[in-house]
This record gives structure tokens, sequence and C-alpha cells, in this order.
């Protein structure tokens, strides 16, 4: 069965939760439905990622013919990330772009990949951690850097982070909602736009996640000419 195919009968189920779970009942009739619908959501959050990551896999390079606004598309993910900091605890949130570096590729994948990394930051870090999002040039690439001084991760890991399903926590991830996917599929996007993810960590000190990408999908918006 293809994951298209379980996305159906699961979306008939999820229907029949939210009704039931919008009648009056009892609260110990309440609860069992509030968990099977939670449980439900995140079933299909699984399969939208399986589907994602499939469609990255199989298909052909995004063409690079599209310059992407990354400092405005940064800004717009950290204000999301800004408002769940809230919700968690609050986070120190910095950013730091350098406003004339553009690239050139697909904003849909790229916005996936960029979010997915600063999503993570909050998520996997204690309430009142730092977070660093840095876009820039360095040497003869173009790097989103996302660091955090939170508690680290163990070297044995990261060889494995962006494998399927592989969690550090997993009793941590499944209580957040994770599906175990979410770096894979940032380490295909970057794949398709020639770039490289690039992971380091150290416990109690904090984790770095690099995004770098070849300076010819680079555009320097400052020496462009104006349209005239």
């Amino acid at each position: 069965m293809s994951h298209i195919e379980l996305r159906t009968p699961l979306t008939v189920i999820t229907g029949f939760l939210e009704n039931l779970g919008d009648n009056e009942m009892l609260p110990f009739q309440k609860r069992p439905f509030t968990l099977m619908h939670q449980q439900a959501e995140r079933m299909n959050s699984i399969i939208n990622a399986l589907l994602t990551l499939s469609r990255l896999e199989m298909g052909v390079a995004p063409s690079a013919e599209k310059p992407v606004a990354i400092p405005e598309l940064l800004a717009r993910i950290v204000d999301q990330a800004s408002l769940l900091a809230d919700q968690k605890g609050g986070y120190k949130i910095s950013l730091e772009v350098d406003n004339n570096l553009w690239l050139l590729g697909e904003e849909c994948e790229l916005m996936s990949a960029f979010s997915n990394l600063i999503f993570n930051a909050v998520i996997h870090t204690p309430p009142g951690t730092e977070i660093l999002v840095t876009w820039k040039r360095q040497e003869n690439e173009a790097c989103l850097i996302v660091s955090d001084k939170g508690s680290g991760i163990e070297q044995r890991h990261i060889p494995r982070l962006t494998e399927r399903f592989y969690r550090v926590d997993k009793a941590r991830s499944r209580q957040s909602g994770g599906t175990g996917l979410g770096l894979a599929i940032v380490k295909h996007i970057i794949g398709r736009h020639d770039g490289e993810l690039r992971i380091s960590s150290q416990l109690e000190v904090g984790s770095k996640f690099t995004c770098a990408f070849p300076v010819n999908l680079t555009l320097d918006k400052a020496v462009e000419k104006p349209i005239e």
C-alpha cells in the first residue's frame, strides 16, 4: 500500500473523531477521543512527510532560474518561530543576515528546509536558550547557520541525524509531535540545490546546523542594475 492510499482512510477516521469530539459528552468519554484525534493527526503528519521525502528523492533538480529573497524569507520564519518560542517559555532568537545576498532555487523547498532547522532549534532545546540564525557569505559559499546554546547532542548521534525516523530522544520527539523525517527532508532539499548540510554539536555547549550553497547559485542584489 502506498503512502497516498494510507491518507484517504486516515482522513475519514480523523473526520469522524472530530465530529465525535465536538459532541457533548462526559470528561471521561471526551479524553479518549481527544487522544485518538491527536494520534491520527500525528500519523497524518508522518504520511505527508513521507510523501514529501519520496517526491524529493524521485524528482529532478530544481530550476536555478528563480531568485529567492532569503533575507525576507528568514525574517518570516523567525517571526513564526518566535510565536512558538513564546508559547514554550521564551527564547532569545537573533537574526543576522546579508540583506543583499539572494539565492537561486525553489522558494517553497528552501522555506521548508529553513523552517525545519529553525523550529527544531526551539523544539529541541530548553526554554531560555539563545538561538542565532545567520545568512552570510563564508569563503566561497553562501551559508545559512542555525546555532543554539542548548544542551548539545552526543557525537555518536550526529552521523545518523538525517536518517529516516532516527531520534536522539524518542520520548521527547513523540511528545513534541516530531516525525523523525525533518532532517532527512532538509538534507535532500539542500542537496537538490547543490548544497551540503553540516552538523556539529558539543554537549552542554550547543549545536550548529549549516546549509552551505555554492557561490554560483547566489545573487548580489546590491549590484544588480535597476529595471528600467
